[in-house]
């Protein structure tokens, strides 16, 4: 298969460092794209209607290693290249959405260091969007002939009616001034309180004359506001890119789950309901993480209903404009294009230096589907790292024969390690975290 489209030699090493680690890539993902084309196209509506002042949220949903990361990271540079600023997050057991002990400011201050616009896409855009609001806002002064703060306390007075608001508007005016006097120091301040690095308050005060901080209780309100402000900064709105929701569904402690779980529950509302405006919220789960009546999302009966799949898609029927929305599996032709596309990129665009002509791609198809059946396709992250780290001898070893390295090539299916081993819930009896009571420390017992 030949290309015309050349690759850049930052985005080949980009990617194929990343699938040969079996991680999904940050940069060049349009080489490698292929299939969900339906689904790619819903998410596109949803970007467009968030650049529109309206809202979306999605529950992307797929088995382990079926490429939920790679479709969340090509759906965040679609957003990006849509002038919308994107902050992603993988959840852990020191980040989640609510917690008492730090763990949910802790998430937030990973979305703000990995907060990305068009024109830096790798992360740490904090200074820049703050940077393009005043800028913006000294150009409207001049046109006007106004005072600059005039202008940026109109600006932001929309930010007061939401909570939190006042002070989240004091600290832009702080940042004003800091820029203003050439203080860098007053600068930083916000920068850092904006990006949620203030353990106290005390700190907060002295420096920037501001009660508050960013703290567990008002982790989602923050986003609200950093939603809106982005969009008076001139961008077209915030998508928030949530993976590894796995993580919640392994919470032993019962309270702090269903906490959780109340927390999704009050941002599908506030999206659902139009009060999140420019706001886009993308959460990336496994079927059980959405399905298990246990411990999942169905346990809670109010998400179930919400999230309940059209009962008329049915018998190969499809609706994309639920709020989850089931990543189909590949198929063989996709994987055999994604092949072609990988193999494509080592030779940075250029069909004469391909390293394997196509009959390789299919019998390495072909060795594959002996060891390990349909996983090979339809989970293939194990696959595409095998025939990256074939790929990389054959390029270091001009000598080397495919047919010959092909039998040496092993692969085995890919297992969700999430699911190896019965997470247990708190013993019967064990009362629930009370309120101000530590997660972590709740099922302690001597």
């Amino acid at each position: 298969m030949t290309t015309a489209q050349t690759i850049k030699p930052k985005h080949r090493d980009a990617i194929i460092q990343s699938l040969r680690a079996g991680v999904v890539p940050r940069a060049g993902q349009q080489h490698i794209q292929v299939g969900r084309h339906d689904e790619v196209k819903a998410l596109v509506t949803d970007i467009d209607r968030v650049a529109d002042s309206g809202s979306a949220i999605r529950f992307i949903i797929g088995e382990y290693g079926s490429g939920k990361t790679f479709f969340l990271n090509l759906v965040r540079s679609i957003a990006l290249e849509r002038n919308l600023v994107a902050i992603n997050a993988d959840l852990s057991p020191d980040r989640r959405l609510h917690a008492t002990g730090g763990q949910a400011r802790s998430l937030y201050a990973e979305l703000m260091r990995n907060i990305a616009t068009r024109s830096k896409p790798d992360g740490g855009a904090m200074a820049s969007v703050v940077e393009k609001f005043v800028t913006s806002a000294l150009a409207e002064a001049r046109s006007g002939g106004v005072a600059v703060e005039e202008v940026i306390r109109t600006r932001l007075a929309s930010l007061q009616e939401l909570v939190g608001g006042y002070d989240f508007a004091h600290v832009i005016e702080a940042y004003w001034r800091g820029h203003d006097n050439g203080n860098e120091d007053l600068k930083e301040s916000a920068l850092r309180w904006l990006r949620g690095e203030y353990t106290t308050k005390t700190d907060a005060r002295t420096h920037l004359g501001v009660r508050t901080i960013v703290s567990d209780a008002n982790v989602y309100d923050q986003l609200k506001l950093f939603a809106r402000f982005v969009r008076l900064a001139g961008y077209g709105g915030l998508l928030i890119v949530l993976d590894e929701l796995v993580n919640l569904y392994k919470l032993a402690n019962t309270q702090a789950r269903n906490s959780n779980y109340e927390q999704i529950l009050r941002i599908l509302n506030d999206v659902l309901q139009g009060s999140a405006e420019g706001m886009g919220v993308l959460l990336g789960g496994t079927p059980e993480f959405l399905l298990d009546t246990r411990r999942g999302l169905y346990s809670y009966s109010a998400l179930q209903s919400r999230l309940a799949q059209n009962q008329f898609a049915t018998n190969g029927l499809v609706d994309y404009s639920g709020p989850v929305l089931s990543l189909s599996q590949l198929t063989k032709e996709d994987l055999y294009v994604l092949l072609t596309n990988i193999r494509n990129v080592y030779a940075l665009g250029d069909a004469a230096k391909y390293l394997v002509p196509d009959d390789a791609l299919e019998a390495f198809m072909h060795h594959c589907s002996a060891r390990i059946g349909d996983a090979y396709f339809r989970t293939p992250r194990n696959t595409i790292t095998a025939f990256v780290s074939l790929l990389s001898v054959l390029e270091q070893n001009a000598e080397a024969n495919w047919r010959e390295l092909l039998g040496a090539v092993s692969v085995v299916a890919d297992r969700n390690p999430d699911l190896e081993g019965e997470i247990e819930d708190e013993p019967p009896g064990v009362a629930p975290a009370g309120p101000g009571e530590d997660d972590d420390l709740a099922s302690f017992r001597i």
